[in-house]
């Protein structure tokens, strides 16, 4: 069995032989997660990337720049005009063949990724294995800051690969395979974190983002098969994925992707807007 979308992804050895391409921009996509009394607070990998980060690579802001910074939540996703912007600040043009990376966990590159499919660039790929994979294998790092030249993106947006909190209610009265993608405790509600409110989003299923990785590398072909399975997620006529802000989910929605389900939306305020309202129920312990 192979991908039914290998073109998502792309090896450290592969990346090596094209960087001397004119139209490959590899970008460093790092946001840096602390827990501070409670709660998640993100903070640009910037200063990380400052330090080591692959020969000629670029830096998205994930935050600041491809982020609606009004919004009263984390990492929403800005409007399409406001987001193109971002992208074509960044140098990347529609052309372009663009490899994300993180020097942290691979949920940005990812989160990364969903933005710009959802913009409509049809060339991106995933660095497997994140950067960790390219310093295995030898390969240059350097310091400083990389900038490619400013471009003109026009956004071209697939409106339903992001869903709203409407969206999720509509889903679950029709019975669309819904996936939380956070860690057992926090979907059961039994850790020390959790969003305001203990719990997950009543008729929800579980699939922690960290089982479709292993070692930061994408599970093979029939292994990722079977744990996306294991939820229906392949089989579903429809997916929504969500976590606490949009993040997390975006590697389950991406797997799915890898192995052709085309239906598959990520939940953009997630666990952070459901809360909100006690109006909308939360369930708590092992039980959809």
């Amino acid at each position: 069995m192979n991908y039914a979308h290998p073109e998502y992804l792309i090896d450290a050895e592969e990346l090596d032989k094209i960087l001397v391409n004119d139209n490959v921009k590899v970008f460093d996509t790092s946001v840096l997660l602390h827990q501070v009394d409670g709660a998640h607070k993100a903070e640009s990998g910037i200063n990380a990337y400052l330090e080591e980060h692959i020969q000629g690579a670029g830096f998205i802001d994930l935050l600041n720049d491809w982020s609606d910074t009004d919004s009263d939540l984390n990492h929403t996703l800005p409007s399409v005009a406001t987001l193109s912007q971002a992208i074509g600040a960044s140098g990347i043009g529609p052309e372009d063949q663009v490899i994300l990376y993180s020097s942290g966990h691979m949920m940005w590159a990812t989160r990364a990724w969903w933005c710009l499919h959802y913009a409509g660039h049809t060339s991106v790929k995933i660095l497997n294995g994140n950067i960790r994979a390219w310093k295995n294998a030898g390969l240059p790092c350097e310091s400083g800051h990389h900038e490619f030249a400013k471009t003109e993106f026009a956004g071209r947006p697939k409106t339903q690969i992001f869903t709203n909190t409407q969206g999720v209610e509509d889903g679950l009265t029709q019975n669309t395979c819904t996936i939380n993608a956070l860690t057992t405790p926090l979907y059961e509600g039994t850790g020390d974190f959790f969003y305001k409110r203990r719990g997950h989003i009543p008729g929800s299923l579980s699939l922690p983002f960290t089982e479709v990785l292993d070692n930061e590398f994408f599970l093979a072909p029939e292994a990722l098969k079977t744990v996306l399975e294991s939820q229906g997620m392949l089989s579903a006529d429809d997916v929504i994925v969500y976590c606490g802000g949009g993040i997390a989910a975006t590697l389950n929605a991406f797997a799915c992707k890898l192995l052709g389900q085309e239906s598959v939306s990520v939940y953009d305020g997630s666990m952070s807007e459901w809360v909100l309202s006690e109006n909308r129920a939360l369930t708590v312990g092992a039980n959809p």
